[in-house]
């Protein structure tokens, strides 16, 4: 079976143009077929405030009302999006910028308003594999953006870890697909000050620990959570550490189950 790398970088790798160029530069030197999923909360944070919108967030999550879906399809689904396909194109790696209403390739319903309403966020449901499946086939690196859509149409913003989760473990009959969250620090710290305490093996047990003492932040969460659901559909492997992670000399934490 033919392998697949899927990659997840944030906003905040995004941001910084020396971390882009190099995570960029070690994806394009991957073989065989490849999709990078991205995020860029930070940036729409920045962006909404530069609009007179003001950012709600509950437990890590954005409040995504009416306007600040606006910005996120602005920003996420255009500037960042676009972005990152322009430099992969300049890199000679064919790149194609999606969102999830792009060939129907990512459907998702409205998260329930209870108990917390988070506005216009999605909660993934399908997965068009044959679209995606095709455009791999064809020699394409699929860019997706963290936008879903729900079956009436409706633009949703999605958590960009949960779509590449969701994409691997949707691809998992077709590949062997290994699962990478690329952050801005080289992997889950035991000591959340120092870089140099990356804990190379993370299981659902070190997790709990962690967890209750207050070691893995809340922008970790769902990375974690999704991991370990990843590992239960079959994805083959999941890892989760720094820009420079993509390389197999680098230090990073592979999750197990």
């Amino acid at each position: 079976m033919k392998g697949l790398h899927i990659i997840k970088v944030g906003g905040s790798v995004l941001s910084d143009k020396k971390s882009i160029a190099t995570l960029l530069d070690d994806f394009v030197a991957l073989k065989g077929a490849k999709i990078l999923v991205h995020g860029g909360g930070n940036v729409v944070t920045e962006t909404a405030l530069k609009l007179g919108y003001t950012t709600e967030m509950i437990e890590g999550r954005r409040i995504t009302s009416d306007a600040m879906m606006e910005v996120v399809s602005m920003v996420c689904g255009g500037l960042l999006n676009k972005n990152v396909v322009g430099c992969l194109q300049a890199r000679s790696c064919n790149a194609i910028g999606l969102c999830g209403a792009d060939g129907k390739s990512i459907l998702s319903k409205k998260r329930l308003s209870a108990p917390i309403d988070y506005g216009r966020v999605g909660d993934v449901i399908a997965i068009n594999e044959d679209f995606i499946v095709n455009l791999l086939g064809k020699g394409c690196v699929p860019v997706f953006s963290p936008i879903t859509m729900d079956g009436a149409g409706k633009l949703l913003n999605t958590n960009a870890d949960t779509i590449a989760a969701q994409l691997a473990i949707a691809l998992t009959p077709y590949f062997r697909v290994h699962l990478t969250f690329c952050i801005d620090k080289p992997g889950v710290l035991s000591d959340p000050l120092d870089n140099m305490s990356v804990v190379p093996f993370l299981n659902r047990d070190t997790y709990q620990k962690m967890l209750a003492q207050k070691i893995i932040s809340q922008g970790m969460l769902p990375k974690l959570e999704q991991s370990f659901k990843a590992l239960e559909r079959y994805v083959h492997q999941v890892c989760i550490g720094g820009c420079n992670g993509l390389k197999s000399t680098q230090k990073n934490t592979k999750i197990i189950l």
